[in-house]
């Protein structure tokens, strides 16, 4: 059992790498460094090539870290070519199911790729060199730069190195290193070519990155880059040495490889970059692009456009004029090289601008208006979004050289009489176009004016209102011819430049009176403009501001107004200028004159009523110091008096003497008045009972208001003398018919709300 699941397992196996391996590349690693160049790397009799070297590590299984490749049956970009590697060149095969971390012993890396790119501490480089002469000028290879350091974020941080190492032979000057970024001086590194890693940093060149790697990668090898190209410009004649290298940077995890393009080393003619859409470098509609495939010497040229020979062109220079492939073929004097070169050439069409015509008005007929060009942009363009902003100039050579310096700086504001002028831009690919642009001024006549009023009847007259423009259209278009469309603007420069467009409802900003200025258009052209004149009128009467008016009971208010106005609308529903009020409240009355503006007055009508005294305080026995405080009720507004001829507000009373008074509560608003009788009481300080008619008797005066009050007098060591009621005559001075002697007696009164009153007073004979 178990002898036939080895069996199995080995023919699962073999079933698997027989048909699996043809999805990856072969690589022998048994080519010398000769064979490597002079079978593989270089096709061309241009070029004489000697001094072959290659090494790499020493695994002691007679393995190479470099060879030989072919690509088979696997999508890899070269059907063959040279692979350099930092770990054995067989386990750059496919597929990618591990990490390549190859090492050996004593395997070193190289001081002049530590120059070339500044790093330090290289391990495990890999180096073919070679010399060669070239015949002609340019030379190029292909190449893909392969790493397992393509994964997770370590692009942003680690790299190996490797380089393309050119120089005269023999030379004490400095490598040039050709790997580098095309149109720039970076170095070809997976620090320097990746797409934005997530987490870790942005992307460097990605144009240049060709694919992460799944399992079934023909290369063991996480990721790598397009098939780029090394370039060179040389002295024919002149021995180079070139050094291709690469190394491990500081350890030797992560192997890294190089493939070179099988017969991509071209010792030929450079006609230049690609001049592709895609590159964002065609050639322009209608522009002619010289090619230049100039090598010194005696020598023949031939061009072919889509692989067929163009007759008669037998220059070294030829323009262009229609996209296509372009290669020509150089005779080196009597020499066996020719020297090819290719380029392709494609057009980008010119943007489609439309001519187009702007007519604007004249308001005060000098000649020449404002124009705003920009307007008319997108009709120009043809609405295409993908062109810029335009450009305008007066004349037509500027326009087509996009001389800027000569441009019309204020298109948005363009002064101008009626002339032509053009319109320049450019599409994504710096082609230019241009379109006239025909500036015209009407010559419509229109009203000179309309006027729009309205009364302010927005319940605040304060000379705004809001009015609906759209109401105003039919008035400016009577007349005219159909299809006209209305513009508002707020002043006449907003008009002629359609900045700022009013909306249909505007409220005026100017109080009372302001102009706003209708543009006709018949399209996008001016029409006509013409001023509208909007006044806001209001109705302000004299003697209108609010009343208030004052109802006494069993009473009416007649309530007027002058009897100037068109209409009358009171808010009970009067109409004439006067009404009847006999109930309280508020009461409005709304009238409007000729012009139907209206104006409000309010009336507010008080109650009021005679007040009802309902008590009175009185402070006395206090000789002169004795007050008065009235109580009263009533729906009114009151001032008081004690003598029916003055009045106060307060209804207490002070310093009053002894006496008998009327009080009196008066309503202001003119209902009536009420009264009330009261006596404010003292008691005689002295009595001269002589029988001569004066002050015979001592009593109190008045004091029958209270007549049930009682008196009691006593003598000065508190005996009892005398006692009488408030409405009795009083104390005669006798005490049982005998005269008392004269000195000081006191008295107690007790008034009938049980208020005590004492005192003393003198009996003098």
């Amino acid at each position: 059992m178990i002898f036939s699941k080895n069996i199995l397992f080995c023919i699962v196996v073999y079933c698997w790498s027989s048909i699996g391996f043809a999805q990856y590349i072969v690589v022998d690693d048994t080519y010398t460094a000769q064979k490597l160049v002079e079978n593989v790397l270089i096709n061309s009799t241009c070029a004489n090539v000697s001094n072959f070297s290659v090494s790499g590590g020493n695994f002691g299984t007679n393995e190479n870290s470099f060879g030989y490749f072919k690509s088979g049956t696997s999508n890899f970009p070269f059907q063959d070519g040279i692979v350099l590697s930092t770990s054995k060149a067989i386990s750059t095969q496919g597929p990618n199911s591990s990490t390549l971390s190859d090492d050996a012993t004593g395997w070193s890396g190289d001081s002049d790729l530590e120059q070339a790119l500044n790093i330090s501490n290289t391990s495990n480089a890999t180096i073919l060199e070679f010399d060669f002469t070239p015949l002609t000028s340019k030379i190029s290879f292909d190449y893909i730069f392969s790493s397992e350091e393509y994964h997770d974020t370590a692009p942003c941080k680690y790299s190996d190195g490797f380089a393309f190492l050119l120089k005269i032979a023999g030379s004490a000057t400095d490598y040039q290193n050709l790997a580098i970024v095309p149109n720039t001086s970076t170095p070809v590194k997976v620090t320097t070519v990746h797409p934005e890693i997530s987490g870790g940093c942005p992307s460097e060149n990605p144009a240049y990155f060709g694919s992460y790697n799944g399992t079934d990668s023909p290369t063991n090898f996480n990721g790598q880059t397009t098939s780029m190209t090394a370039k060179a410009t040389v002295i024919p004649g002149t021995k180079y040495h070139i050094k291709i290298v690469i190394a491990d940077e500081t350890n030797p995890q992560y192997d890294s490889a190089i493939f070179l393009k099988g017969g991509s080393f071209n010792v030929g003619t450079d006609l230049g970059p690609n001049q592709l859409i895609a590159t964002q470098n065609p050639v322009c509609e209608g522009k002619k692009y010289t090619l230049d495939a100039t090598e010194t010497g005696n020598n023949t040229y031939k061009w072919y456009q889509n692989g067929n020979l163009i007759s008669d062109a037998t220059n070294p220079l030829y323009d262009v004029t229609s996209a296509g492939i372009y290669k020509v073929e150089v005779g080196l004097g009597s020499s066996t090289c020719t020297s090819s070169g290719e380029v392709t050439i494609e057009y980008s069409p010119l943007p489609n601008l439309i001519d187009t015509t702007i007519v604007q008005c004249d308001e005060d007929k000098n000649g020449k208006t404002l124009f705003n060009l920009s307007k008319v942009s997108n009709i120009i363009k043809n609405n295409d979004l993908s062109l810029g902003d335009l450009t305008f100039y007066e004349n037509r050579v500027d326009a087509e050289n996009q001389n800027v310096s000569k441009a019309i700086t204020n298109s948005n504001n363009y002064e101008s009489i009626a002339k032509t002028i053009y319109a320049s831009v450019s599409n994504a690919f710096s082609c230019s176009n241009v379109a006239n642009v025909e500036l015209k001024i009407s010559s419509t006549t229109l009203a000179n004016h309309i006027d729009i009023e309205s009364c302010d009847l927005d319940g605040v007259i304060d000379g705004y209102y809001d009015f609906d423009l759209s109401s105003v259209t039919p008035k400016v278009l009577s007349g005219l011819p159909s299809g006209l469309i209305v513009e508002y603007y707020e002043t006449l420069s907003d008009a002629l430049l359609q900045n700022n467009p009013l909306q249909n409802s505007y409220r005026n900003t100017i109080r009372y009176k302001t102009i706003l200025y209708a543009k006709i258009l018949n399209g996008s052209d001016c029409y006509g403009i013409i001023p509208i004149k909007i006044y806001v009128n209001s109705l302000t009467p004299d003697n209108f501001k609010d009343e208030v008016a004052i109802l006494c009971p069993g009473h009416s208010v007649t309530l007027e107004v002058a009897q100037t106005f068109s209409s009358y609308s009171w808010s009970n529903d009067d109409k004439d200028y006067s009404t009847k009020i006999n109930s309280p409240g508020d009461y409005t009355i709304t009238v409007t004159d000729e012009n139907t503006c209206e104006a409000t007055k309010k009336f507010t009508i008080i109650p009021s009523e005679i007040a009802k005294i309902t008590a009175v305080d009185i402070d006395d026995f206090n000789e002169n110091g004795n007050s008065i405080l009235i109580h009263y009720t009533g729906q009114g507004l009151y001032e008081f008096s004690i003598d029916g001829v003055n009045y106060q507000d307060s209804p207490s009373f002070e310093n009053i003497s002894a006496g008998e008074y009327t009080v009196w509560v008066r309503d202001k608003n003119g209902c009536g008045k009420t009264s009330k009788k009261i006596y404010v009481l003292n008691y005689p300080n002295f009595f001269t009972p002589n029988s001569d008619g004066y002050n015979d008797v001592w009593n109190i005066e008045n004091l029958s208001i209270y007549p049930n009050a009682k008196v009691s007098i006593f003598d000065r060591y508190g005996k009892l003398i005398y006692q009488f009621k408030g409405n009795k005559k009083g104390w005669d001075g006798k005490y049982n018919s005998f005269d008392l002697p004269s000195t000081d007696y006191w008295f107690v009164i007790t008034l009938e709300n049980e208020k005590m009153i004492k005192g003393h007073f003198a009996l003098l004979r």
